[in-house]
């Protein structure tokens, strides 16, 4: 179940990569760019076929995807037609000289106003922002999916278990003894099952309500209204003062009343704020993530060849990611929260995808829309002031940068691929 799990998330990954590059080609279509090429995954192609002007295709290695537009770099200055009539001197200004030429040399006689460089501002960053806008969309559908089909496991008022014994919280897991008391749920003869109605003459509504009326209660006798197969009965039961885990910190734990019994877990249904409050929260950790990636990509380093256990809150490649999915199948869980923790997943990952393409750094998408917009301020302030507009912005001259920040990504990629091998993140920790 496992490996079948891993190919299904594999493939939903990949779907989304696919979708994700989808989005950048409707719309440099539709701003009438012309694209060779869509392709799926990277290296030697498995198939391709045509359709019009492009040429559509899947490859060996399904770690990405991309689309080719023609004329993504602008001539270089002085040379209108893209021709570069001479060579310049210096290593990097070759490599950007022949990269300007491989971004031309597709351009042919009729194609001046179909390159992507010669299109407004605002459309080069629409198509750049259309991918990750595909994996945010993506992300919400996933999540509305969970929580909104699914809903997120919650305590009921029904009781799920009683203790028989009141068990000290150094010794938890022990069985009872003799000499161990009674629990005051199992002294009033409370059973699983059991739907909590009223707690001394107060109507219960939720199980978080039920349970500070008991932690309030310590050493005060009450009477439990419950529901025991269709009929009502009234028990009497004394809370005693225990050690408990503090509501606020669970890390912590308090003196308060305690009855002994733990609730069912029902799946409850979201709304739409819940998933928009989920996708903020996913905002935020996300943020925060990007700004440890060193320290954390150290630890992916450290886990993968120097035995150190690996951080569950760190990155994870595609194929980490794969068997987390395919862990979550193959878990004995029932099916809803199999199907509610995958979709949470898949929606995590889509998520993560258009926040790390979002980072302003060629070769990234982000590079890109940073690119055009700092065109579009600059056209903006040229009419302001009356001067002419100025040419493209020239996003050839990053290309040093971006061949540093592209091979650090293949870096961090091929480290997160090893890891995930020899010491992958497993949901048991």
């Amino acid at each position: 179940m496992t490996v079948v799990g891993i190919v299904v998330f594999f493939g939903l990954l990949m779907a989304s990569i696919a979708l994700h590059e989808l989005g950048h080609l409707i719309f440099a279509k539709w701003f009438g760019v012309r694209c060779p090429q869509y392709m799926v995954g990277f290296g030697p192609t498995v198939r391709s076929w045509r359709r019009g002007e492009t040429e559509y295709g899947i490859k060996w290695i399904p770690f990405g995807g991309y689309v080719r537009m023609i004329g993504m770099l602008p001539p270089r200055a002085g040379d209108p037609e893209g021709a570069l009539r001479k060579s310049s001197t210096g290593r990097f200004a070759q490599l950007v000289d022949s990269a300007r030429a491989s971004a031309l040399e597709e351009v042919g006689p009729g194609d001046g106003d179909r390159v992507f460089y010669a299109k407004p501002w605002w459309q080069k960053a629409l198509i750049s922002f259309a991918g990750p806008l595909m994996n945010f969309l993506l992300a919400l559908v996933f999540l509305g999916a969970a929580l909104m089909g699914i809903g997120v496991r919650e305590p009921s008022t029904t009781i799920g278990t009683v203790a028989a014994c009141v068990v000290p919280a150094t010794e938890t897991g022990r069985g009872c003894t003799p000499a161990d008391a009674p629990t005051p749920a199992a002294a009033a003869g409370l059973r699983p099952g059991d739907e909590v109605l009223a707690f001394d003459g107060t109507q219960v509504t939720t199980y978080r309500q039920f349970q500070g009326l008991i932690r309030e209660a310590a050493g005060r006798p009450v009477t439990l209204r419950v529901v025991r197969d269709g009929q009502t009965l009234d028990l009497a039961t004394t809370p005693i003062a225990n050690q408990v885990n503090d509501l606020a910190d669970p890390t912590k734990t308090v003196t308060a009343g305690f009855i002994g019994i733990t609730p069912v877990r029902e799946f409850v249904r979201q709304g739409p704020g819940d998933v928009l409050a989920q996708f903020a929260r996913m905002t935020t950790v996300t943020l925060q993530a990007f700004a440890r990636l060193p320290e954390k990509m150290v630890g992916v380093w450290n886990a993968s060849f120097h035995h150190a256990k690996r951080d569950i809150e760190g990155p994870v490649g595609i194929v980490g990611a794969s068997r987390i999915g395919g862990e979550v199948l193959a878990s004995h869980d029932e099916a809803k929260g199999k199907a509610a923790l995958f979709l949470m997943v898949l929606g995590s990952l889509n998520f993560g995808i258009a926040a790390f393409n979002m980072v302003p750094l060629l070769p990234l998408d982000g590079g890109n829309i940073a690119g055009a917009l700092w065109e579009g301020m600059k056209r903006a302030f040229a009419a302001l002031t009356g001067r002419p507009a100025p040419a493209p912005v020239d996003v050839a001259k990053a290309l040093p940068l971006t061949y540093v920040v592209g091979a650090v990504i293949l870096f961090m990629g091929l480290l997160l691929v090893y890891a995930d091998l020899v010491n992958p993140i497993r949901l048991g920790g």
